[in-house]
């Protein structure tokens, strides 16, 4: 982590802020209002997640720490794919849409898998 000042350098955290991001103006606005205190609370909870669970471990100076954070922003990251495909069967977004957030989806797994994987070589 001594090559990097702030988690807001990491690509994982900005992957993930594109996917928060896309979620808050993409989906969320096509969301019935019966939905708001259920998916659209839940899939914004989750969307948020992915990138506080990367930036708390980041600040806690401690790889193994760190890890353990990267894993639980990875699986917020999954539970807010399963939110994703929900909504589209509930035909609240096309499948176009969804294929989008998959997109964004799929690179931010591979940033977090990464990141993971560099903080184990630096153990």
């Amino acid at each position: 982590m001594e090559n990097f000042k702030t988690f807001e350098e990491l690509e994982c955290w900005k992957e993930a802020r594109k996917l928060r991001n896309h979620i808050k103006d993409n989906l969320i606005p096509k969301l019935p209002d019966f939905e708001k205190y259920n998916l659209a609370s839940q899939i914004s909870r989750s969307s948020r997640s992915v990138g506080n669970n990367i930036a708390e471990g980041f600040g806690r100076f401690n790889y193994q720490e760190n890890i353990q954070f990267c894993r639980m922003a990875r699986g917020s990251l999954t539970e807010t794919l399963d939110h994703s495909i929900i909504t589209f069967d509930e035909n609240y977004i096309t499948e176009k849409e969804l294929e989008e957030i998959r997109i964004i989806y799929n690179r931010t797994l591979l940033l977090i898998n990464g990141f993971i994987k560099y903080l184990k070589s630096k153990q």
